[in-house]
């Protein structure tokens, strides 16, 4: 049995442009054990977004395999995949994805009610998670009545509100100003903390990948651990 919640082992992809194969990923093989914090830099372009992507389950690798609670993401069935991810991991994006028709504790609520949870206890545990982000007076608030940062932190709580294993966040700090952009990555490292949770964050800011307990870089299609 792997130590990993989340493991990645010779994942190659490519793609294919007219005769040209593109080759993104070269192999690559990592592992983030529980609770850990991990950061992946690298230039634009050089793969870091499709790498989380396969690692979530939303792209197939050309070849390898992504391990997430000891499955092969890759091998299940479309409905067991969205399952596993819908169970074992949580996603963070640059850009909130919130549903604009949905208030916040809506919003929140909604990997809860996918999973077929009771509506009055999905709100019950979107309304705790949102207090705990410091939006308990924004519940009914629709995302176009938040501000910047406070949309991003309703995507984390909606990442964390199914207590997963494994969040996996991109760039969720480039689109907000310095100050939020402080708030939600502290936010995240709280959270981590209090909840256990593995971190896996794809960011260009320095500054916040060396807060991390390992920084990874991608170039050339592979991935190398930075020293400290």
């Amino acid at each position: 049995m792997s130590e990993f919640v989340l493991e990645a082992r010779d994942v190659q992809k490519n793609f294919t442009q007219g005769p040209v194969i593109l080759e993104v990923l070269r192999g690559l093989n990592f592992g983030a054990s529980a609770g850990e914090r991990i950061a992946i830099v690298g230039a634009s372009g050089s793969g870091k977004t499709t790498l989380l992507q396969i690692l979530g389950g939303l792209d197939r690798p050309t070849t390898g395999h992504v391990f997430v609670s000891g499955q092969d993401i890759h091998e299940l069935s479309e409905d067991a995949r969205g399952m596993l991810r819908n169970r074992a991991l949580g996603f963070v994006y640059q850009f909130h994805h919130l549903l604009p028709e949905f208030s916040a504790v809506e919003n929140v609520a909604m990997p809860l009610l996918i999973r077929r949870t009771p509506v009055a206890e999905a709100r019950d545990r979107a309304t705790e998670i949102l207090e705990r982000v410091g939006l308990g007076r924004r519940l009914e608030h629709r995302p176009y009545q938040l501000s910047g940062g406070e949309r991003q932190r309703a995507a984390v709580a909606r990442a964390l509100v199914t207590e997963p294993k494994i969040i996996l966040a991109d760039e969720p700090t480039g689109n907000l100003d310095g100050q939020n952009a402080e708030g939600v990555f502290e936010l995240m490292l709280e959270l981590n903390r209090e909840r256990g949770t593995s971190l896996v964050v794809v960011t260009h800011d320095l500054r916040l990948a060396n807060r991390m307990e390992r920084v990874y870089e991608i170039q050339d299609g592979r991935l190398t651990e930075r020293q400290a």
